[in-house]
């Protein structure tokens, strides 16, 4: 009788991979997919806002009269004709910039894990806003960094702690979302802007100034990029993206980089996936030369304000009494923190019962979490949709009680 040995067991897989979680909002938009969820969950723009039909005549436009071009292998850094219309976009708004001066990454989320691969040894630190955006703490994490939060209020980072933190850990870098971050909607003072850049010039400090959402502002006047900022010049990426603007479908996206750094990126693109898709990148130059998408995102932003303001008029009613949240100039989303001891990770399965969802906010927490917050996107659903999905979300609330413990 022949005994057949085990077959011998696959390598694991690297520590990283094991140590770093996915993503907490992916998990609740896959749980709450049902169409009768109204969903809060996710960063999702509102797809009715598309311009489907001038994005579909630029793809039209550019596969009849320059096919070979669009379905071939293009360039690491990106077509020239994209660099140049976002070189100029980036110039009209204070920062000048040459079409060199850029590369063209699938999604700005791209560029996160591009810098990552660039910058960061395992073991360096990596400074974050706190909360953060949770996808940042994922690539950071991945690339074997430790991870420590920046003191702040509700205007976002202290710039006295970043210089006391930088001074006492010797960053590699501190990421932040200076304008209607995510997830809290604040946005950073004109003065702390150039003071945060000050501490960088001081001390020697990458900014990775991530910026998806700065168009989308709905009141006040548009605050000047840290990039821009004295000091900051030869140290600053700053990172765009066309997600919130145009489509997150096309997956286009941006960072603005000094040389050495900026050449450091393209070869890690190149081993990440050789260049972003040609036809995508033509296709959004063809909208930018053909369409106006200033105009575009006016009338998005319009929208958008209405939602907000809906939701802000109901949360009053929703929420329970001793909540505080932020009241966004632009963006995607609002912060609300609940009085203790209410956990908003355990209430969440409760309140999903009800048909609605939020993300709770720990998961957004470098350092120790306040699990009394909660982030919710108001530009997916119509004002009235939001008046219900928010009159659930208090009936969850109320059902499940501040002592919830999750299932």
């Amino acid at each position: 009788m022949t005994v057949t040995e085990p077959a011998p067991a696959v390598p694991p897989l690297a520590a990283r991979a094991r140590s770093v979680g996915g993503s907490p909002v992916r998990d609740i938009l896959a749980v709450t997919a049902r169409p009768e969820v109204i969903n809060f969950a996710g960063g999702l723009p509102a797809p009715e806002l598309f311009d489907a039909e001038g994005i579909a005549a630029a793809y039209r436009a550019v596969l009849a009269e320059e096919p070979a071009r669009a379905l071939q292998y293009s360039t690491t850094e990106g077509e020239p004709v994209l660099r140049a219309a976002l070189a100029g976009r980036t110039t009209a708004r204070g920062l000048p910039t040459a079409p060199g001066d850029l590369l063209v990454t699938t999604g700005s989320q791209q560029a996160l894990s591009l810098l990552a691969t660039a910058l960061l040894e395992p073991g360096d630190t990596v400074l974050v806003e706190n909360p953060c955006y949770l996808a940042a703490l994922q690539a950071f994490g991945f690339a074997g960094a430790r991870i420590v939060a920046v003191p702040g209020d509700e205007h976002g980072v202290d710039p006295e702690a970043l210089a006391d933190l930088v001074a006492r850990e010797r960053p590699k870098l501190l990421y932040t979302v200076p304008t209607f971050q995510n997830p809290t909607g604040r946005t950073l003072p004109a003065g702390r802007r150039a003071a945060v850049a000050a501490v960088a010039a001081r001390r020697g400090l990458w900014i990775v100034e991530d910026d998806p959402y700065g168009e989308l502002r709905y009141e006040g006047e548009r605050l000047p990029w840290i990039a821009s900022q004295p000091g900051a010049e030869d140290r600053t990426v700053l990172l765009g993206s066309f997600s919130k603007v145009m489509a997150p479908g096309l997956r286009l996206g941006w960072l603005r980089a000094p040389g050495e750094l900026r050449r450091a990126c393209a070869v890690a693109k190149q081993a990440a996936d050789l260049h972003t898709p040609t036809v995508n990148q033509l296709a959004a130059a063809r909208y930018l030369a053909d369409r106006d998408l200033d105009a575009h995102v006016t009338r998005v932003a319009g929208v958008y304000r209405e939602r907000r303001d809906a939701m802000l008029a109901a949360l009053p009613g929703a929420l329970p009494e001793g909540s505080v949240w932020t009241r966004p100039e632009g963006g995607m989303f609002l912060w609300a923190r609940l009085p203790e001891p209410y956990d908003t990770t355990a209430l969440l399965p409760q309140v999903v019962r009800h048909d609605v969802a939020y993300v709770p906010g720990a998961p957004f927490y470098a350092g120790t979490p306040d699990r009394t917050t909660l982030r919710l996107c108001f530009v997916t659903q119509t004002p009235e949709e939001i008046e219900e999905g928010l009159r659930r979300l208090g009936e969850g609330l109320r059902t499940g009680g501040p002592r919830a413990r999750a299932l």
